[in-house]
């Protein structure tokens, strides 16, 4: 039971660090240094090499939300049931089905529009569809990744309150 519990929290904290990291490290840096080496190129140069990070990512979180699902299932199957099994199942699959819908959709969205602009969406006049549509998916994306950063906090803090409960019962607090 403590494999499992410790399979389900790693990829837990991977994916939340992997979320993290790119929204808080990896965009900033990127989209901050990329323009200041390359004033005409350097926005397009970051935000190609941070599509191909995220669209990397995406399979990370895939994964973590697979293994994170069958760690939960199966601590459920094996005993005892944690706590609230039905609530952290449900919001663990709404976080998977938002990476994949995010990752399946919106990035797929993005990249589509990218592709007919030939050039920056940021470029276009702010009236624009394709940068009315482009900005709405960018936003779309960091809401969703928002959402799944909020429900790893939720299941992270959920499982050191169980453990706290745990160690009282046992006392080894």
């Amino acid at each position: 039971m403590i494999a499992l519990r410790y399979v389900y929290l790693v990829a837990l904290a991977v994916w939340l660090g992997g979320m993290l990291a790119l929204g808080m490290i990896v965009a900033p840096a990127l989209f901050q240094t990329l323009p200041s080496l390359s004033p005409d190129d350097g926005r397009a140069f970051a935000g190609e090499t941070f599509k191909v990070v995220l669209t990397r990512f995406h399979t990370v979180t895939y994964v973590c939300g697979g293994v994170a699902m069958v760690a939960l299932v199966a601590m459920a199957v094996l005993g005892p049931r944690p706590r609230h099994f039905s609530v952290r199942a449900l919001i663990l699959a709404a976080m998977l089905g938002v990476a994949i819908y995010s990752g399946r959709r919106v990035l797929v969205g993005i990249d589509a529009i990218q592709a007919e602009v030939g050039t920056l969406p940021s470029r276009l006049p702010a009236a624009d569809p394709r940068r009315v549509r482009f900005d709405g998916l960018h936003q779309l994306a960091t809401i969703l990744m928002t959402m799944n950063i909020v429900g790893a906090l939720a299941l992270l803090g959920w499982e050191a309150a169980d453990q706290q409960g745990a160690d009282d019962i046992v006392g080894t607090a």
